[in-house]
């Protein structure tokens, strides 16, 4: 069997797969990535076993329909520095070698049967499905995955969750500590979830661009098969229930706090690093138009104080954030100001954006530290 096919098409869709691919595989095929011949198209496909991804390319010429497995490391360092050129593949599958030529040169990598390559679970007849324009989905697990726990005892914590109800369709994240909770109001429909674990959830971060088109996700208790532009993920679902996110977002945080998110960023930067390294305390006083924020780690004798300006409808209040997450949580939005709605030092402070995405209804929730006064 022999075909060609760009050298920079193959390198860029080999390069999206073998992020699904883990360095130790529970079979040795799982290191390989799976090619397929089907009428001049090339079919690529990658997986843990778990996760599944496929992409496809055209190809520039083939003698015929064929499939085998190659090594993925030694395939992807051979092709990644080429410039643009043809690249022709002759496939002897009676001695089990792919000698693969090029403009300026030749190399050879041993094959394997693709029969003994697993196959993902037919999703042919998945209960639900939920279709969301590509950039819409980038922006929101880009904006939740943070929020994700690592958590061995509760593994429903451990991905983003996603939540379809008649009145839109709600992602959801969180650790316990934070929580992002992206309500898109364009998407609605008979209720239905399921939990995409962090790992599928980060290959669609890196594979979602800006350029249009829809993503098509189709799902049932256990598994689900996401389509997007260039190809597909099947992946296993984390099972379990989810909690009841909305029982823990306060309703009434009558304190607003209203300042400039990247100035905001800045001073907490700056002032985190002499907070105390296991408990990464920050208090945040706010009185007046000045918000305060202070750091102490008495055990090294280390303190920082910095004030900034802010527009605050509320009584005087103390309390205290986990620095590094409410750094992540400015992070993670795109707004000039942030809304901050408190209540009390000991009930969850609430952080919006002062104008929030169009159709889009975004908030994020920190859990409050004890401070001593």
């Amino acid at each position: 069997m022999r075909f060609t096919v760009s050298s920079t098409a193959l390198s860029s869709r080999l390069n999206a797969l073998s992020r699904v691919i883990n360095s130790k595989n529970s079979l040795p095929i799982l290191a390989d990535f799976l090619f397929d011949i089907h009428d001049n198209v090339l079919y690529l496909t990658a997986s843990d076993s778990e996760n599944v991804m496929k992409t496809q390319l055209e190809l520039t010429e083939s003698d015929g329909n064929g499939r085998f497995a190659i090594g993925n490391h030694d395939l992807l360092e051979a092709v990644k520095g080429f410039s643009e050129q043809p690249i022709t593949f002759d496939v002897d599958q009676t001695t089990n070698l792919a000698k693969i030529s090029y403009q300026n040169g030749l190399f050879s990598l041993p094959i394997e049967n693709a029969d003994e390559y697993p196959q993902p679970q037919d999703m042919e007849f998945a209960a639900h499905e939920i279709t969301i324009p590509n950039a819409l989905l980038a922006e929101n697990i880009n904006r939740t995955l943070f929020a994700t726990a690592q958590d061995e005892l509760r593994p429903v914590m451990n991905g983003i969750y996603f939540d379809l109800t008649p009145e839109c369709l709600a992602i959801v994240a969180s650790d316990g500590h934070k929580l992002v909770r992206n309500r898109l109001m364009t998407i609605q429909g008979e209720p239905a979830s399921f939990i995409l674990p962090k790992k599928p959830a980060g290959l669609l971060k890196n594979l979602l661009g800006k350029d249009g088109g829809d993503v098509v996700i189709r799902f049932d208790e256990r598994n689900a098969q996401i389509n997007y532009g260039e190809g597909e993920i099947i992946c296993r679902l984390i099972e379990g229930r989810y909690p009841n996110y909305n029982s823990v977002i306060p309703q009434n945080n009558p304190n607003l706090l209203t300042v400039d998110r990247l100035g905001l960023l800045a001073a907490l930067r700056r002032v985190q690093p002499f907070a105390n390294d296991s408990s990464n305390l920050i208090r945040f006083h706010v009185e007046g138009g000045t918000l305060q924020l202070n750091a102490e780690d008495y055990d090294f004798s280390k303190t920082a104080t910095e004030r900034i300006a802010c527009e605050y409808n509320g009584q005087p209040m103390s309390i205290g954030f986990k620095g590094a997450s409410f750094i992540e949580i400015l992070n993670n939005f795109e707004c000039t100001e942030v809304i901050i709605k408190l209540a009390d030092a000991s009930r969850a402070g609430l952080v919006l954006p002062s104008e929030q995405p169009e159709n889009q209804d975004v908030l994020m929730l920190m859990m409050p530290m004890l401070i001593n006064d």
